[in-house]
Formats: structure tokens, C-alpha cells, sequence
């Protein structure tokens, strides 16, 4: 065996030097404009959800027939249910029912991010589980990937409208329906990373001593998911956004009592040559914060890959 020579020592303590000195994932990826950008319009949209019922004016199932179809910056009389009146401005307008268009997109933001959110979870946590399963497992691998294959061959928009068919339109069947779709691409994602690192030779070296299955994929070969995770987790987040105000738009997605982008952009489709308000301000707020995690995802992807990422 070859001695150890001094250079060897000064190099491999220069790398544990340069190691601790480099910055955290997270410090890398507040440093991208794309992730700060992104980061803020999101940021933004979450405090919106939040202060919902502080930011609105009035209830946004409130119907008031005397109200139908303003346009916006119209003072209108609201009838109080103690019979006084009170006047208000509406900011975005009403809509055919009277209801005020404001409020009711302010609302709408908490059922966009929240079905972003859940199914990007859902998506991801399942993903992650069957991708796991079907990198690792080589005789499981075959019967799984059919079966993605399978579901990925059904357009995404489709096998949502089928799935919410079948079962009472609702928010819950909303995520539902629009996570399953999302599955396949997550699990083929991780099952690319696992058969890449299960060929690493500290893999190797963790099989060789016996080291139990489970300490392999959830202590060796997850933590390699992660970053891809975070990248693939905020395109579907958008994703998920955009397919939720699609089937609401068609009317089969968040029910019409419950107000969302979608069906507030559905009900305001007759008339939208004379009133466009009700489709316009809805539509803003669904571009800007699908484009916000789009331009996030793309900040995060450069900065967690090591492939496209700058030297910072």
C-alpha cells in the first residue's frame, strides 16, 4: 500500500475547506433573479389567500339583483339585512348575478394555491414512492411502467374530466382528478435518478455489507430526488392551476357556490364583448401567478441543477 504523501493531505484539505465555505442550496437559490421574481409574486398571491376575508369587500356569494353587470369603479347601493343602506364602490364591477367581481376573484386565489399545492404534494409523494419502487425493485420495474405508460397515454385534461365524472364535483375530486395524471411523470423522473445512483459505488459498496433495502432507498438513493423533486413539484404546482380553471370553466370543476378563476371567467363568457371585467381580472391573476412559479421553477431548476447551473 502506498504511502500517504503531504499533497495528498494539503488537497483533501483544501476540499473540505472549499466544501464548508460553499454556500447552502437555499443561499444559491435566493441569489437567482429568476427565484426572486418568481419567489415575490408568489409571495404576493399567499398573503391575498390569507387576508382574504380582511381584503374583501363583501361576501362573495352575496347576490344583489340590483347590482347586475357593473362596470368597474361603479358606486352601487348595498341593502344592509337590517334594511339600511350603504354605498360602496365596485372595483372590478359585478357580475350577472351582482355579485362583486372583486371579491370574488380575491377568494379565488385561495382555491387556485390551495389545489396547486395538494396536488403537487400528491403528486409528488406518490411519485416518489412508486418511482422508489420501480428503479429499485427490477421485477416490479416492468408491471409499473406499463401501467404509467398506460395512464400517460390519456391526455391529462381528459383523464381529469373522466375522473371528475365519476364522482361529485368538489375540491377534493378536483385534486384528485387532476394529481393522478401528474403521477407518471413524477415516477418516471425518479426512476431515472434510482437506476443512475444505484449504480454509484458507495451504493454498491452499502449493498455489498448487507445494508437492509429500505436504509439503501430512503438513506442513500432518496436524498438524490430531492432537488429534481423541488423543480418538478413547482411545474406541476402550475400546472395543477391552470387544469383546476380549466374544468371549472367547463363547469365541471369547483362547484359555482364556491368561488374559483375559472368559473368566475365561465359565468362572465356570454356577456364578455359588453362586460369584459369579469373574465379580464380573473385571468390576470391566474397569468401572473402560474407565470410567478413558472419563472420560479425554471430559477430553481438552474440553480439545483448541476448542469445548467452558474458558478455563483
Amino acid at each position: 500500500m502506498s504511502a500517504i504523501s503531504p499533497e495528498d493531505v494539503v488537497d483533501s484539505a483544501s476540499i473540505a475547506a472549499a466544501s464548508a465555505k460553499r454556500p447552502s442550496l437555499f443561499r444559491l437559490a435566493i441569489r437567482n433573479p429568476s427565484v426572486i421574481f418568481g419567489g415575490a409574486i408568489l409571495t404576493i398571491m399567499i398573503v391575498i389567500a390569507a387576508l382574504a376575508p380582511v381584503l374583501g369587500t363583501v361576501d362573495p356569494t352575496r347576490i344583489d339583483p340590483a347590482a347586475r353587470n357593473k362596470k368597474p369603479g361603479t358606486e352601487i347601493t348595498l341593502r344592509l339585512e337590517n334594511g339600511t343602506q350603504m354605498k360602496r364602490v365596485a372595483i372590478m364591477g359585478t357580475d350577472s348575478l351582482g355579485r362583486d367581481v372583486y371579491s370574488r376573484v380575491i377568494y379565488g386565489t385561495r382555491v387556485s394555491l390551495i389545489v396547486g399545492a395538494s396536488v403537487a404534494i400528491v403528486a409528488v409523494t406518490l411519485g416518489l414512492m412508486i418511482g422508489l419502487v420501480s428503479g429499485y425493485v427490477r421485477w416490479a420495474d416492468g408491471i409499473i411502467m406499463r401501467i404509467m405508460d398506460g395512464l400517460m397515454a390519456i391526455p391529462g385534461i381528459l383523464l381529469a374530466i373522466a375522473l371528475v365524472s365519476i364522482w361529485r364535483a368538489g375540491l377534493f375530486t378536483v385534486i384528485f382528478a387532476i394529481a393522478v395524471p401528474d403521477i407518471p411523470r413524477v415516477v418516471r423522473l425518479v426512476r431515472s435518478i434510482v437506476l443512475t445512483v444505484r449504480e454509484e459505488p458507495y451504493v454498491e459498496g452499502a449493498i455489498s455489507v448487507g445494508t437492509p433495502t429500505l436504509t439503501l432507498m430512503f438513506r442513500h438513493i432518496l436524498p438524490n430526488t430531492i432537488a429534481p423533486l423541488i423543480v418538478q413539484a413547482t411545474f406541476t404546482a402550475a400546472a395543477a392551476i391552470l387544469a383546476e380553471a380549466i374544468l371549472s370553466f367547463l363547469g365541471i370543476g369547483i362547484p359555482p357556490e364556491i368561488p374559483s378563476w375559472g368559473n368566475i371567467m365561465a359565468e362572465g363568457r356570454t356577456l364578455f364583448r359588453v362586460f369584459p371585467h369579469n373574465i379580464l381580472y380573473p385571468g390576470i391573476f391566474l397569468a401572473f401567478t402560474v407565470l410567478a412559479i413558472n419563472i420560479m421553477g425554471d430559477g430553481l431548476r438552474d440553480t439545483l441543477d448541476p448542469k445548467m447551473s452558474k458558478k455563483v
